[in-house]
């Protein structure tokens, strides 16, 4: 009976050890002499960004069972945050240069400027052409598998001197990956940069090499590459730019093409992020690549996007909590979302932004280290787009009148972009009731960021429980509110 009780604690004591492989125990909190500033976006009332009051802590020691609670408790730390943004796209540079200097500047604040703006610091953008670009377009005649053509060219033009200006904005420095949409033609079993395709076997090594061309060239001009994606969305055959690999390709791929080549090129030290597609093949595709040790050594992490909802599912939450419960030593990275099928008339609507809000609390609850929207900025028609592709963006500009359109959705990636900062430590938030959804972080500084957000109709009072003591305020319908506790 002894042994038999031994094996048991033995076993339960590996499932409660790896149960909580992500938790880490804090220094110890306190609320004492600390206010909560109360920072709302709504609906109704018009407040963007508005702080609205400011609360003291009172002595809470047991809620009761009808008092609706957010529970926060600072010495339960998880992931580091790398940091929010979006893409970088053509679309998004050839905008950008439609509108008045005064109006680049005040977009460039917008999201970059931690103080007047939301502060971006992640940043994407693509590899030759994508759906978002006015053409398809290569840095390379096509045939030339050797790349002696190789030439970025036809970045100089827009995005690259847009990609600058954003990096100065946010004051010299972006987080940023880059991602292909499809290798060209010639190296393409259907000889074609759309309609999806395969990358042919025998150019394998010229296609890693071509990586390494771009991110030499990005570079030469100044624009330092964090990471890069192996392919944008590889189970899709789409009419824009695509190349399909199965999860067996991208492992092979990787582990024999491009994580060595990186290598030997001397870009070791550049992030590597696989899949870059939905949450509904999330695990497969994990789990296929990761559980392969030859090519896991090259992979920092997972990239993701929110479109599974195309079948007419809803967002697929459980795959990304199933993918870090069983990888916890690679990293969730949110790489691409955008409210689809632009439609000027609801460019206004207060769902859009609801709809971030949704993914991003659940995202980073499930252990999501970073999150990167879509293109940063399209003009009143939802482009420029060159398959008629077209999509939301948090901000439009109306090339006609040179006027930036602000959606509901920037306000939403704002209460976590602006208040939550590079470093800051996830820590264990959750609500009493499911009408409210929650999560935290503990900045650098010593602040709490604690994001509540109210999808419902409904007026809900609330209070914020930290360790015994408790603030009490009012969750309004449709809102998201960010609580500063400092």
């Amino acid at each position: 009976m002894k042994k038999e009780f031994l094996i048991a604690c033995v076993i339960a004591g590996g499932l409660v050890k790896a149960g909580i492989v992500n938790a880490q125990s804090a220094a110890p909190f306190s609320v004492n002499n600390k206010t909560v500033k109360v920072i709302v976006s709504e609906k109704e009332a018009g407040y963007k960004f508005t702080t609205t009051e400011t609360l003291q802590f009172t002595d809470s020691p047991q809620p009761g069972e009808t008092d609706v609670s957010v529970f926060v408790d600072p010495s339960k730390t998880f992931q580091t945050m790398l940091g929010i943004g979006g893409a970088l796209t053509d679309a998004s540079a050839e905008t950008f240069y439609k509108l008045p200097k005064d109006k680049q500047k005040e977009f460039l604040t917008a999201y970059y400027d931690k103080e007047k703006g939301i502060g971006y610091s992640m940043a994407r953008t693509n590899i030759q052409s994508c759906d978002f670009s006015s053409s398809s377009y290569s840095y390379i005649k096509e045939g030339d598998a050797a790349l002696k053509t190789f030439d970025i060219s036809h970045d100089k033009t827009y995005r690259i001197p847009f990609i600058k200006a954003a990096m100065a904005a946010a004051g010299g420095k972006l987080t940023l990956f880059v991602s292909p949409w499809s290798p060209p033609a010639f190296m393409k079993d259907n000889n074609d940069v759309l309609h999806g395709g395969s990358l042919k076997p025998e150019f394998d090594q010229s296609w890693a090499n071509f990586f390494v061309k771009f991110i030499k060239a990005y570079e030469k001009e100044g624009i330092p590459v964090w990471g890069l994606s192996v392919q944008n969305e590889p189970m899709a055959k789409q009419t824009w730019e695509s190349c399909k690999f199965t999860a067996e390709e991208e492992r092979d791929f990787v582990k024999n093409f491009l994580g060595p080549t990186l290598h030997k090129q001397g870009l070791a030290d550049k992030k590597l992020i696989i899949w870059d597609h939905n949450r509904d093949l999330l695990y497969q595709r994990a789990s296929t690549v990761l559980e392969d040790p030859e090519a896991a050594k090259y992979v920092w992490g997972i990239g993701f996007h929110w479109y599974e909802t195309w079948t007419g599912a809803g967002q697929q939450f459980e795959s990304t909590r199933r993918v870090h419960e069983s990888f916890p030593d690679k990293n969730l990275i949110f790489t691409e979302g955008c409210i689809e099928k632009f439609d000027f008339a609801k460019i206004n609507d207060w769902d859009l932004g609801e709809r971030y809000g949704l993914s991003m609390i659940n995202d980073f609850n499930a252990g999501t280290v970073a999150w990167t929207d879509w293109n940063v900025l399209l003009d009143e028609k939802g482009g420029p787009n060159h398959v008629g592709n077209f999509c939301f963006a948090p901000i439009h500009a109306d090339t006609k009148t040179g006027n930036l359109i602000y959606t509901s959705s920037y306000y939403y990636l704002g209460h976590f972009s602006k208040f939550i900062n590079p470093g800051a430590k996830r820590i264990s938030a959750v609500a009493s009731r499911d009408k409210l959804l929650t999560t935290a972080y503990i900045n650098p500084d010593g602040k709490l960021a604690v994001v509540v957000m109210n999808k419902t109709d409904e007026k809900i009072d609330y209070s914020l429980w930290i360790k015994g003591k408790a603030a009490k305020t009012t969750s309004l319908p449709h809102s998201i509110a960010t609580l500063i506790v400092e």
